[in-house]
């Protein structure tokens, strides 16, 4: 029978207790979110659906076409030009989503006969890109730069390493200036994605390369997403104009791919205003985060310390992890469950999400509702 083998993979995922279902959620949910990516708290905020809705009525619902045909409007190169500055970086250049971004910046910057190093932590989105690549990808050991150094003295050619800055699993960050000076002691390139960076590290938001002295430099391209703290959707790479030139003609995922719809656009750019003009929102993400930590350790629960905005809780299995979380819900308390495969290293946890719009009352009431329902 066709497709035969789906039903064995589908038992499998029962026993392991890995089961993934949708879940819509309505929108006025009475529920305290902590699982989202909505780390400013803009994806609600007035400015940013004024933003959205501004942008369609003007443009309409969609881009109508790929980005070098008909969809590029004036607003993303505006988009683009505003969140190059922003960031540091010399240009920018927007895609459909985050991931998209990743695949394009890797296979682009990765050709036949270069290496691509690449973190055992990364986000599946690079370790994609790295599978798509025409170059050869090494994976190396966790936020390690010296594992990094070994792996490009032993190729003669062109390289680039890949790593995420915050992994979005633990909320760790990388060692970027210490990844920045391997690359250069073998002129390799590095490619980071800081899609947990953007709008929580950096001076006001502006990320983790450039909290670390890396924006605007020539060997250093930065991809983002507009989905987490500008709350919008879609994705953009960052870095040295022939770079983004170079994509523009090579990317496929950026050739091929329908343009951001206006409306995305529009609500992202309406958010990174509005991260320049209130910088403190990010601050204010960063100490939610730490505060958070702080109350579950107290309590006697593993998290890992953050170094953004992520908050990671360790679980015994992937059912105690999933029970747990669904144990929150019902106590009117949404977390992030992640458990293997989206995790690396096997081990399941709950994963919390520190809004910069959490009040002293909500995050007392997560941490008891957590307390009170762990395994």
């Amino acid at each position: 029978m066709a497709f035969g083998w789906i039903d064995e993979q589908a038992e499998l995922r029962r026993r392991a207790g890995l089961v993934r279902t949708l879940r819509p959620r309505p929108a006025d949910a009475p529920l305290l979110d902590l699982a989202s990516n909505d780390y400013l708290g803009l994806a609600h905020h007035p400015e940013v659906a004024e933003g959205a809705a501004r942008a369609a009525r003007t443009w309409g619902g969609g881009a109508t076409g790929s980005r070098l045909v008909t969809g590029t409007t004036e607003l993303h190169t505006e988009l683009e030009r505003e969140l190059a500055a922003f960031c540091g970086f010399e240009a920018a250049l927007v895609f459909s989503s985050g991931y998209a971004a990743n695949l394009a910046a890797v296979t682009a910057l990765a050709p036949h006969g270069s290496l691509i190093v690449s973190d055992a932590g990364n986000h599946a989105s690079l370790i994609d890109g790295c599978r798509l690549a025409r170059g050869t990808a090494q994976v190396v050991a966790h936020a390690e730069p010296d594992a990094v150094r070994k792996a490009l003295q032993s190729h003669d050619g062109p390289a680039v390493a890949v790593s995420d800055t915050v992994f979005s699993v633990d909320g760790d960050a990388a060692p970027l200036a210490a990844l920045a000076l391997a690359c250069r002691e073998h002129g390799a390139g590095l490619v980071v994605d800081d899609a947990h960076g953007l709008g929580v590290l950096g001076d006001g938001g502006r990320g983790a390369p450039y909290a670390v002295g890396l924006a605007g430099a020539d060997d250093v391209v930065v991809t983002v997403t507009l989905s987490k703290s500008l709350g919008s959707q879609g994705g953009a790479v960052l870095g040295p104009a022939r770079v983004i030139d170079h994509l523009v003609n090579t990317a496929r995922t950026f050739i091929f791919d329908t343009g951001l719809a206006p409306a995305a656009a529009g609500a992202a750019l309406s958010a990174l205003r509005l991260l320049r003009r209130e910088p403190e929102r990010a601050a204010r993400a960063r100490a939610v985060a730490g505060d958070l930590h702080a109350r579950l350790t107290a309590m006697g629960l593993e998290a890992v310390r953050p170094d953004a905005a992520v908050v990671s809780v360790r679980a015994p299995s992937p059912e105690a992890a999933l029970r747990w979380a669904a144990d929150c819900r019902t106590a009117g308390v949404v977390v992030g469950c992640f458990r293997p495969p989206s995790v690396p290293d096997g081990i399941s946890r709950l994963r919390l999400t520190a809004r910069a719009d959490l009040t002293e009352d909500r995050i007392a009431r997560a941490v008891r509702v957590i307390g009170e329902t762990r395994p």
